[in-house]
């Protein structure tokens, strides 16, 4: 029966809420793992959960050494998995049981600058033995830094975005859609892109092929910019996404306001879009600092 309670459940969180594939994976292995701890099988005995088995599965994973950052992801799902049983089962509290999570130091996004940016995504476009495939990691690149997109909507994008005008429909996390300018450079970078593709790049089928013509994945980028960071002398943090923190940031410190940054991220709520101000605030306090330094008494 757990089988198809787990089937449910991802087709749930995949056709229904419209999750990333990732972040489906990660809520139906918590839920699995619940299962497995408990013996649970139906809904019904699912939805019957309470507070205290939350709190001993949460027990049971920090005895194998999950982290405070793990283990609030892991509540976050298992809170959602208990809210949809109750749901299935036409429960008159459809809640989940409250708990509170292990805190965890808030960590802000650190951007890079324009010029590392544009480093990065010229050193991986040179690195690569066929041209074609230079050019693609470049132009999914600028789409991250210059429109702000995530890497898993750059690679959902399709033959029929080819032709790019100044801007450029675009279908982020639960299927909410937005729209984001594109530069000149942008246009040029994915233009230079499809006409060296060796690929048909037909309207319904992806835009950014791998070399035998699938679809490109995200871990082939992110091991490229891995490679190029390395090279050209990055932090760690100077990841794929961290590429649209910058473009954040830097649209920010230029005088954009909140509202607009928010429309052109795609996030739901206004609270996930102010952390830029703190972003923008340490780095004006960081060039305070270093233009400033304190004076020293000999």
């Amino acid at each position: 029966m757990s089988g198809s309670v787990l089937s449910r459940w991802e087709s749930h969180l995949a056709t229904e809420r419209r999750l990333s594939p990732h972040t489906v994976r990660a809520y139906v292995r918590a839920a699995e793992r619940l299962l497995e701890a408990t013996g649970l099988q139906d809904w019904t005995a699912i939805a019957a959960l309470d507070a205290p088995a939350l709190r001993a599965q949460l027990a049971r994973r920090r005895a194998d050494g999950l982290s405070n950052r793990s283990a609030a992801r892991e509540l976050s799902s298992l809170r959602a998995f208990l809210a949809f049983a109750r749901a299935e089962t036409g429960a008159s509290d459809a809640q989940a049981p409250r708990l509170r999570g292990p805190r965890i130091k808030r960590t802000l996004p650190r951007p890079v600058t324009p010029d590392e940016a544009v480093h990065m995504a010229q050193t991986i476009g040179e690195r690569r033995r066929e041209e074609w495939t230079g050019l693609r990691d470049r132009a999914v690149l600028l789409l991250l830094y210059g429109a702000g997109m995530r890497l898993g909507e750059a690679l959902s994008l399709t033959g029929a975005d080819a032709e790019m005008g100044e801007t450029l429909r675009v279908t982020g996390k639960g299927g909410k859609t937005r729209v984001v300018p594109i530069l000149p450079a942008i246009r040029t970078a994915v233009r230079e892109y499809v006409s060296a593709c060796p690929h048909d790049l037909t309207p319904e089928q992806p835009l950014f092929r791998g070399s035998r013509g699938g679809p490109l994945s995200a871990g082939l980028v992110q091991r490229a910019v891995a490679e190029a960071r390395a090279e050209i002398g990055l932090p760690a943090n100077a990841t794929p996404h961290a590429l649209r923190h910058s473009f954040a940031s830097h649209l920010l410190g230029a005088g954009a306001d909140l509202r607009s940054l928010q429309e052109l991220l795609g996030h739901a709520s206004l609270g996930s879009t102010q952390i830029y101000t703190e972003v923008d605030a340490a780095r004006l306090l960081e060039t305070y600092r270093s233009a400033h330094p304190r004076e020293r008494n000999d």
